[in-house]
This record gives C-alpha cells, sequence and structure tokens, in this order.
C-alpha cells in the first residue's frame, strides 16, 4: 500500500523517514495520507484514542487506564470533551426551558453542535490540537497537571 506524507500529501517510498519533498519526518502514512501516531502498549493509537475520547464514555475511561492516562494530548481530549459535554448540556437545559427559543434555536443548536462534535473528532484523528475558546484552556491546564 502506497504511503503518503500526512503534510504535504507526496507519495514516499516504503523505507523513508522524512517526505523528499517538504522533509517533514512522519509516522506510518497509509492510503489517503492520514498519519497513524505510533501505537501505545496496547495496540491502539494515540490518534484513534484522541477521536475515540470525544465519545464520553470512552474519554472517562482514558482518564482512569493506562498508559492513555499519562499521555498529555490523550487527556487534553478527554478533558476537553467532557466539558464540551458538561458545557452542551447546560446550554440546552436553559434553552429548553425558554418557550420561545426552545422551538426556534433548538433544532439550530443541535446541529451545531453535531458539526463542532464531527470536526474535533476529525481534527483529533489527524493528530492537531483544537483548543475551544474557554473549555480549551480549562483542558490545557488539566491534562499538564
Amino acid at each position: 500500500m502506497p504511503r503518503f506524507c500526512s503534510s504535504c500529501g507526496t507519495q514516499m517510498d516504503d523505507t523513508a523517514t522524512a517526505c523528499p519533498k517538504c522533509g517533514k519526518a512522519t509516522g506510518l502514512s497509509v492510503g489517503g495520507g492520514a498519519a497513524v501516531a505510533p501505537a501505545s502498549s496496547t495496540g491502539l493509537a494515540d490518534n484513534v484514542a484522541s477521536a475515540l475520547a470525544y465519545l464520553l464514555i470512552p474519554a472517562i475511561i482514558f482518564l482512569i487506564v493506562e498508559p492513555y492516562s499519562r499521555n498529555k494530548t490523550i487527556r487534553f481530549h478527554c478533558f476537553q470533551s467532557i466539558m464540551l459535554f458538561v458545557a452542551l448540556f447546560v446550554v440546552n437545559l436553559v434553552v429548553g426551558f425558554i418557550p420561545v427559543l426552545n422551538l426556534v434555536l433548538l433544532p439550530f443548536l443541535g446541529l451545531a453542535e453535531f458539526i463542532l462534535w464531527i470536526v474535533l473528532v476529525i481534527q483529533a484523528f489527524q493528530g492537531k490540537k483544537l483548543k475551544l475558546p474557554v473549555i480549551g484552556e480549562m483542558a490545557e491546564k488539566q491534562a499538564n497537571a
């Protein structure tokens, strides 16, 4: 299966450790160009664990189970996911009690939440940290603590 640079998308030789075009050192890359992070001792790659952290139950499990609880990147995504879930729950609860906003705003709010969730999962899977304005800073502090 051909390998591609995760940065510029150039096809690389199977034995190359850096991209011949941009020079970036890459992890293993498969098919469409998404870099696969090195797997932890359990066999689950860090980028996959980071993406799964945006599901509530795996986020809680990853904060408890070794080696994920020691990985700052996975911890960041777990904390951001949990804090986002709590914040969105409170916003939905408040909007749900206001009759006019409930009918008008709730459907659009649900769609916006779903789009935000998809974007966060994709960014985490690509090994990127998308920090949300307030929640991201709090999650960063918790992950580094």
